[in-house]
């Protein structure tokens, strides 16, 4: 009989404690709060997903450092998207169903992002996407966001740049086919181009796997444009640059966002092109600048643009869960639908879509392997 007294009590005392230790398992988790990225880390897109992974990290140790969000940290969980639709929607279900984070900052890239678009509409996960400038990302999707300019927006910045700062009269277009991307970019130049009093002289197209642009460029040299349009990214503008530059195409490249970083590997074919972007490193600006001196701090580089958007991303999430006062999905979404954050890019205030309302597109001018401020385009 003792035996079994004694027994007992180790049952309960035993029962006792894993309550115990549940207990402060589930304390010590509520004073985090998980947010999610997604964005290539690896492979020819890697510039682009592991600068936005960079200045995201910078926002949460800083934020974190402030006394993070009501005193609880933030953890930032990451995964590698491999630029792949597939990988993308595997790291959000990660995210989602293991990790268990009450936001996403991502995709980077607009082809993952739409891939995963259904499936966070679906689960009704807030959503602020550092750098997807497809026009399609935030369309019927009230839980998805954006903190750069729509593809439409910098398409038409580029054109009024083109027409009316450059003189151009012809243009000439270089499309990557089943590249959303290059082909949104393009369509709003070529519409707001022609608009301008502009001709198309023509248009030419790539595919994924194309490395040799010898043929197009050369149909381009014929049509002797005044300029010529190529949205894409470093990796594939790279080598359609220097292939130009060695078959003395003497017209003007203008290129979008994608092209930040082009000056890295390619600064001599580059020379005295220009491209659209969200910010200036030599901006004036003590937003600015004080953000490159604590990323050149943290990192020794120089940030592009894709860093300052996972920054202002970051900044702007937290902003609304603070703001909410809940990691709840519907209150998160509502806050973020009142965000008014001044951010390194500029203002971040979302119209019904979820996309930046009235953005300055700035013009980089790419000068002795530099990235140089040359103006600012506000489009009308």
């Amino acid at each position: 009989m003792k035996k079994k007294v004694v027994s007992v009590l180790s049952v309960v005392m035993l029962i006792a404690s894993v309550f115990a230790f549940a207990g402060c398992s589930s304390s010590a988790k509520s004073d985090v709060i998980k947010l999610g990225f997604i964005g290539p880390m690896t492979g020819d897109a890697a510039i682009y997903g592991s600068s936005a992974d960079a200045g995201a990290k910078l926002a949460v140790k800083e934020i974190n450092a402030a006394g993070g969000i009501d005193g609880k940290n933030i953890e930032l969980i990451g995964y590698d998207s491999k630029a792949d639709q597939t990988e993308a929607i595997n790291a959000y279900n990660r995210l989602r169903d293991q990790d268990g984070v009450v936001a996403v900052i991502g995709g980077t890239l607009s082809g993952e992002t739409l891939a995963m678009k259904d499936i966070m509409v679906k689960d009704n996960m807030p959503v602020l996407s550092p750098t997807a400038t497809a026009v399609e990302v935030t369309q019927d999707a009230p839980n998805i966001f954006r903190a750069c300019f729509l593809d439409d927006y910098q398409g038409q910045a580029a054109a009024n740049f083109a027409a009316t700062t450059l003189g151009a009269k012809t243009a000439a277009l270089l499309i990557g086919t089943g590249n959303p991307y290059s082909e949104g970019v393009s369509a709003a130049f070529k519409t707001a181009f022609t608009a301008k009093g502009g001709t198309i002289a023509g248009s030419e197209s790539y595919g994924t796997a194309d490395k040799d642009f010898s043929a197009q460029l050369t149909k381009i040299k014929e049509m002797n444009p005044d300029v010529v349009f190529v949205p894409d990214y470093v990796q594939t503008v790279g080598p359609i640059l220097q292939k130009a530059k060695e078959m003395g195409i003497t017209a003007k490249f203008i290129g979008a966002d994608g092209w930040d970083g082009v000056q890295v590997e390619y600064a001599d074919a580059a020379q005295g092109n220009y491209f659209t972007n969200h910010y200036a490193a030599d901006s004036p600006s003590p937003t600015v600048q004080n953000f490159i001196k604590a990323y050149q701090t943290e990192y020794n580089k120089v940030p592009n643009s894709f860093a300052a958007l996972g920054y202002d991303a970051v900044y702007a999430m937290v902003d609304a869960i603070k703001a909410a006062g809940s990691t709840d999905s519907a209150d998160i979404i509502k806050a973020l639908n009142a965000t008014n954050y001044a951010g390194v890019t500029g203002n971040l205030k979302f119209d019904e879509q979820g996309n930046p309302k009235d953005k300055e597109v700035t013009i980089i001018k790419i000068d002795g392997g530099q990235l140089k401020y040359d103006s600012t385009v506000v489009n009308n």
